[in-house]
């Protein structure tokens, strides 16, 4: 397969393109590196076939594919925060050009969706069946109505022009070649412990998280992008449930830092509980994570151990 990841460079699309490659395919990775960084994909450089195009997903796209996995958006609240409008207009004109290359191709596209299209959760586990609770005007809205829209293009094409389909809602993954500002939750708490200065806990630290490690979530990826059929939204994410606090624990133990935690308030339309049904994905993938959060810890530190000063 020729395949096509945007966002290619980026923490996720590495790791994709990294795998894909492995398998034998042929990879176009599509990035303008707001995020991404040409480090994270620099050992494919003599790979024939690897190749990059510079340019951002909001543009055109013109290659000839037979896959598209679309990953182009930026993922924590600092960057996607940072020029909230690009990012609404990354999350609509990336899918819609995405759509209209898999249209013309007869590709098939897989979006990278997220479970911030729940919001602040109202049930707890979420399944796919829930339509969230998401503010449409608040700072994260850009990101999370952004995705929304993007799930919506994805089916409308399915439904109209009989695009082949995927969409995956990616919970909270954590792991080597996070950027050490992206202000998640994980690579903030490591970094800090790394470099002994205090871990910084929003509000009293008792909100939840389900971490998957990346390698794991790859792997959801693969499956889902080859199954035969499944063109509505699947979790896929780890459904083990951490507060932030037992998060802070497990970095303070793992990194020996004397680091100390000090308490700041919640930042706005912060989910106070995140956790995944992953139901279906065990039903019509048969994948479910098998990557312990102090596992995929311990290999995430040696990484930023490694790359602090990069």
């Amino acid at each position: 397969m020729r395949t096509l990841v945007t966002g290619g460079a980026g923490f996720l699309g590495s790791h994709l393109t990294d795998r894909l490659l492995k398998q034998g395919h042929e990879v176009i990775c599509l990035d303008n590196f707001f995020t991404g960084r040409k480090a994270n994909v620099a050992h494919h450089a003599d790979n024939p076939k690897f190749r990059i195009i510079e340019q951002d997903v909001c543009d055109p796209i013109e290659v000839e594919v037979d896959r598209i996995f679309n990953l182009a958006c930026p993922a924590s609240p600092p960057h996607y925060q940072a020029d909230p409008i690009h990012t609404a207009k990354t999350s609509f004109m990336g899918a819609l050009n995405v759509l209209e290359l898999a249209k013309r191709c007869g590709a098939r596209a897989f979006q990278a969706s997220t479970s911030e299209i729940y919001g602040d959760p109202e049930i707890h586990p979420q399944p796919e069946s829930y339509r969230g609770c998401v503010n449409p005007i608040g700072i994260r809205s850009c990101y999370d109505e952004g995705k929304r829209i993007g799930e919506t293009l994805f089916s409308d094409f399915h439904r109209e022009h009989g695009v082949e389909t995927r969409i995956v809602r990616i919970f909270n993954t954590y792991g080597p070649r996070m950027l050490a500002s992206d202000g998640r939750v994980v690579s903030n708490f490591i970094v800090q412990a790394l470099k002994g200065e205090d871990l910084t806990m929003y509000g009293e630290g008792l909100q939840t998280r389900s971490f998957c490690y990346v390698d794991d979530l790859i792997e959801g990826f693969v499956r889902l992008m080859e199954h035969p059929d499944q063109s509505e939204p699947v979790n896929i994410g780890n459904p083990g449930e951490f507060t932030m606090a037992e998060l802070a624990e497990v970095v303070l133990r793992l990194t020996e830092s004397k680091s100390k935690i000090t308490y700041h308030p919640l930042p706005s339309d912060d989910p106070r509980q995140r956790k995944p049904d992953i139901t279906l994905a065990r039903e019509i993938l048969g994948w479910e994570p098998t990557i312990a959060l102090e596992e995929g810890l311990a290999k995430t530190i040696s990484y930023f151990r490694n790359n602090l000063t990069t």
